[in-house]
C-alpha cells in the first residue's frame, strides 16, 4: 500500500466514517437472534493479480484523479464470534464486479470492458470493536448472478471464512442459484442488506451494513 499524503488523506476520511456508518442498524443486532453467517463459495474470481493498491478505497486507485463508475456505497460492518463478541485483528477482503459486470481477473468474460479506475479488491483490518469500512459501488447484476459482493474474513489460528452479501429487493434474488441454495430462510435472508441513501448526501451515496458472525468464540476454540 502507498503511505503517501493522498493514501493518508483517504484513509482518515474512509476512517472517519466508520464509527457512524458501523452503527448503522448496530443498535438493531441483538434485537433479534443471532444468526451465524452462512458460508458461501469463493467463486472463480478472486484476483488473479492483486492490485498495487489495496485499501479500503475501491473507488480511487492510488493517486488517480478519475473515479470509478458506479453507485458509491459504504459497505461497513462488524465481525463478531458466535457469542456476539467483536473480533480484533481479523482481515476482511472483498471483491465484485464493476458497473459493467466485470472482475478484476483475467478469465472475466469481458475483461476488456473493465473499469481501470475501479479497484475490485479491498481490503480492511479490523480494531477492538471488530468494525470494517469500504467504500466501493453498488454491485450490479451479470449473467447467471443477481448482484452481489464476495467477502472474505482471515482470523488468526482460525480456516479463512468466504461469504457473499446480497442487494435487498433485488428481483434477481430470487432467481439466483448460489443464494437460493440457503435452505434456512434466516440464515439466507442473513446475507440480504439493505443499501439505503445516506442522509444528506448530495451525490446519492448509499450505505449498507453487513455484520457477520462466525461459528467460534473469542477463545479460538470451535462451537460446538
Amino acid at each position: 500500500m502507498s503511505m503517501n499524503g493522498s493514501f493518508v488523506s483517504r484513509r482518515t476520511f474512509i476512517g472517519g466514517m466508520a464509527a457512524g456508518l458501523a452503527a448503522f442498524g448496530a443498535s438493531n443486532l441483538f434485537a433479534e437472534e443471532l444468526i451465524r453467517t452462512p458460508k458461501q463459495t469463493e467463486g472463480p474470481f478472486y484476483p488473479d493479480k492483486l492490485p498495487l493498491d489495496t485499501d479500503n478505497d475501491l473507488l480511487i486507485i492510488n493517486d488517480t484523479i478519475d473515479a470509478a463508475v458506479g453507485e458509491v456505497t459504504y459497505l461497513s460492518g462488524r465481525i463478531l464470534d458466535a457469542t456476539g463478541s467483536p473480533i480484533r485483528n481479523a482481515i476482511v477482503e472483498i471483491w465484485q464486479v464493476d458497473h459493467h459486470g466485470a472482475y478484476l481477473h483475467s478469465g472475466s468474460n469481458n475483461r476488456d470492458k473493465r473499469d481501470s479506475h475501479f479497484q475490485g479488491f479491498g481490503r480492511f483490518l479490523t480494531g477492538r470493536t471488530g468494525e470494517y469500512l469500504f467504500r466501493t459501488i453498488k454491485p450490479v447484476p451479470y449473467p447467471g448472478r443477481t448482484p452481489h459482493i464476495h467477502v472474505a474474513v482471515k482470523v488468526p489460528k482460525q480456516e479463512k471464512f468466504t461469504t457473499q452479501c446480497y442487494v435487498k429487493g433485488h428481483p434477481g434474488n430470487e432467481k439466483d442459484g448460489v443464494l437460493k441454495g440457503i435452505r434456512d430462510e434466516k440464515a439466507r435472508e442473513s446475507l440480504i442488506v439493505d443499501f439505503a441513501p445516506v442522509k444528506g448526501s448530495k451525490i446519492g451515496e448509499l450505505a449498507a451494513q453487513f455484520d457477520i458472525v462466525l461459528g467460534f468464540n473469542r477463545k479460538d476454540e470451535p462451537v460446538k
